[in-house]
């Protein structure tokens, strides 16, 4: 063996006996956790949901001393790996980075059988952990300049323009469905199987209206491709501080807006649940995952878990009206 494979061989074990001792030291104190702890992101690696569960990840792995692995398991608009965790052991070793459409969007899009779990029965909410602005994208040579030329277009025209989506029962649809609510307006619903083809589309000038997430549409907005008209939320982004809401331009009372938590099988002890919920308080102070998550038109965030059940219901409470008014299914 070469000296430099020697010492990486050495580096290597020494690096996996000090782990080891660390975890015998944890157990034997009764110290939870004691062992590896794993989050479940229900997506494919590399969006948003990921990004952040391994940013949060590292942080709690060097504040408790053991490894914190993100594991992928996507499928089925990410029901999939939400009905994993939902039948997981409740032993606080098992956690789910739950986007909001999750929880509140997608149990009334393909119906509780579909999706494979219960939003309030199977799952304990730990906290919210990052939230985010939807963004009124358009194609740049559709001739409108803000929300209410988009209206007025929309009206003019109706069931000729198309808007994108990343998925049935996503953000980006039930915004674009409460926008055609909200303003009586007809636009046809072109669902992808994920954002970047659906943004391609856009730019392209195959679909002409989406709304989505800042990272992958304000690229393109920058480049002159995509005209960014408003942000979705009540209150302006502070990481689009230019943009108007749509409330403000034109459709008052309309809100939409992304956010990402972590929940816990159904049972999980009150004790684990709360020392989560705080080293998640602590972590989203870090300078450092402020830049991570922003990096990704995301802010960090984080509140009680009594808080974050009250999101949940608020929010499943508002979709699921929405759905059911439009009629919306993934069958």
């Amino acid at each position: 063996m070469q000296q430099s494979s020697k010492r990486q061989f050495l580096k290597t074990a020494l690096c996996s006996l000090f782990a080891g001792l660390c975890m015998s030291a944890h157990a034997a104190e009764g110290i939870y956790p004691d062992r590896p702890i794993k989050f479940v992101v229900p997506y494919t690696a590399g969006g948003s949901n990921d990004v952040v569960a391994r940013v949060l990840a590292q942080k709690l792995s060097a504040k408790w001393g053991v490894p914190v692995i993100v594991e992928n398991r996507a499928g089925a608009g990410g029901n999939l790996g939400a009905a994993l965790v939902a039948r997981s052991a409740a032993d606080g070793y098992t956690f789910l980075i739950t986007p909001n459409n999750l929880l509140t969007m997608n149990p009334y899009v393909y119906g509780k059988t579909g999706v494979g779990f219960d939003a309030f029965k199977d799952f304990e909410p730990v906290s919210l952990v990052a939230t985010g602005p939807i963004l009124l994208a358009v194609n740049a040579n559709l001739p409108v300049n803000s929300v209410k030329e988009l209206i007025a277009y929309a009206k003019a025209h109706p069931g000729q323009l198309s808007y994108a989506s990343a998925g049935i029962g996503t953000p980006h649809h039930l915004s674009a469905e409460l926008f055609k609510s909200l303003t009586n307006t007809d636009m046809v619903h072109v669902p992808y199987k994920g954002a970047l083809p659906a943004v391609s589309d856009l730019v392209a000038g195959r679909v002409q209206v989406m709304f989505g997430i800042p990272n992958s549409l304000m690229p393109f907005v920058k480049t002159g491709k995509l005209k960014a008209l408003a942000v979705c939320s009540l209150t302006r982004s502070s990481l689009l501080p230019e943009l108007p809401t749509v409330d403000k331009a034109g459709v008052p009372g309309f809100n939409s807006s992304l956010w990402i938590g972590l929940t816990a099988p159904a049972g999980t002890p009150a004790a684990i649940i709360t020392k989560i919920n705080q080293g998640v308080v602590q972590a989203m102070q870090d300078p450092e995952v402020k830049s991570s998550l922003e990096a990704q038109g995301l802010m960090p965030a984080s509140d009680t878990p009594q808080e974050f059940a009250a999101l949940i219901k608020h929010d499943a409470d508002r979709w699921s009206k929405l759905i059911k008014e439009r009629n919306l299914s993934a069958d």
